[in-house]
């Protein structure tokens, strides 16, 4: 039985409000940044890439951002429309806000990190006039990427969005995707990160992240992670899924199940992008109806698909890809239940 129920009158699978960007691969791996001759470029940025994901698995997706008036903000525009993502709620910058931009390192399969050019972004420039209250009342979900509670009136636009989901019966998605560059200080992350997630259906976050909404130092490991997963269901949460990077995530559902979610065995190609691709293929398992446990191995077998790959957006997989890798991989047990205590 699933645990979160849909109004299926709504016209739209999925809203997503936040942050595209463009992302900038290295085509010479194995090596650091300052040693790359020539990049790949991308469409990026988590809620770009859930878009993409979601889209991908054949639901009907709209984006609610903001982009660059230049052939940038061209080319996010461009890739969404291609493939059926509703752009009719995205803006474009009108002060000469730019794209943000990341510049990717794989350093080896396992050893990788980002460089993020975040100065006068355009995505931080959505404003709570360009949140339309019908275009929310008619998504079955809406995710928040944390990013977008950054800076005004990107934090205005998603609070008011939210506001819209609550009235007219719209899950909320709360994706923390915490990224340091442009926030002023960590009790403003502690401020916005607790509202929004005190009104989500679902949180997503590593537990650093956590720590953050929590107003803990990054590296507290107390309270345990089902003491911050029960404050929140108390607040209305139906699943909190605290993620340990290698150690794996728990998911913690309202009905007092636990799982433990681990990676199945592939060979990287890097080690960034899985977080997206698992949060797309979830979510496609919650609008299917399928039981916590099913959304959460559909969510893990497509992030390893992913981080299998040089992108992140264009490598997005099909339901039917999935399930084949899933297949090939059937003795693989990557979904355990816990005790409701137990930890990674």
């Amino acid at each position: 039985m699933a645990l979160i129920s849909f109004d299926e009158n709504k016209k739209r699978d999925v809203a997503l409000i936040g942050r595209v960007t463009l992302d900038f691969n290295p085509n010479e791996l194995n090596r650091t940044l300052d040693k790359v001759k020539t990049f790949s470029m991308y469409l990026g940025g988590s809620p770009g890439n859930m878009a993409v994901g979601i889209n991908k698995l054949g639901k009907k997706v709209g984006f609610i951002g903001c982009v660059s008036d230049d052939q940038f903000g061209d080319f996010v525009l461009n890739y969404f429309n291609e493939r059926g993502i509703d752009t009719s709620q995205m803006t474009r910058a009108k002060n000469g806000e730019r794209m943000g931009l990341t510049f990717t390192e794989i350093k080896s399969p396992t050893e990788s990190s980002i460089l993020m050019y975040r100065d006068q972004v355009a995505d931080l420039e959505i404003a709570p006039e360009d949140v339309d209250e019908q275009y929310i009342a008619d998504s079955k979900i809406l995710i928040v990427s944390g990013t977008a509670l950054s800076k005004s009136p990107s934090r205005e636009a998603c609070l008011l969005a939210v506001q819209y989901a609550k009235k007219h019966n719209t899950r909320v998605i709360f994706d923390i995707d915490y990224r340091p560059y442009s926030w002023r200080s960590k009790k403003d992350i502690q401020i916005y990160y607790s509202l929004l997630a005190s009104m989500a259906d679902v949180i997503i976050g590593s537990r650093d992240e956590v720590n953050l909404t929590e107003g803990l130092d990054e590296e507290a490991t107390e309270p345990a992670d089902h003491v911050i997963a029960e404050k929140y269901i108390e607040h209305g949460a139906k699943i909190v899924i605290i993620k340990h990077g290698k150690k794996g995530s728990i998911a913690y559902t309202a009905d007092k199940k636990a799982y433990k979610v681990e990676s199945y065995h592939i060979k990287l190609l890097k080690s960034f992008g899985g977080g997206d691709a698992y949060g797309s293929a979830f979510v496609y398992g919650l609008l299917a109806g399928w039981t916590v446990p099913q959304a959460l191995q559909h969510g893990t077998a497509h992030a390893a698909m992913v981080v299998a790959s040089h992108s992140c957006s264009d490598a997005m997989q099909t339901v039917e890809q999935i399930d084949a890798f899933m297949q090939e991989h059937k003795d693989e047990k990557v979904i355990t239940e816990l005790d409701w205590e137990a930890a990674l």
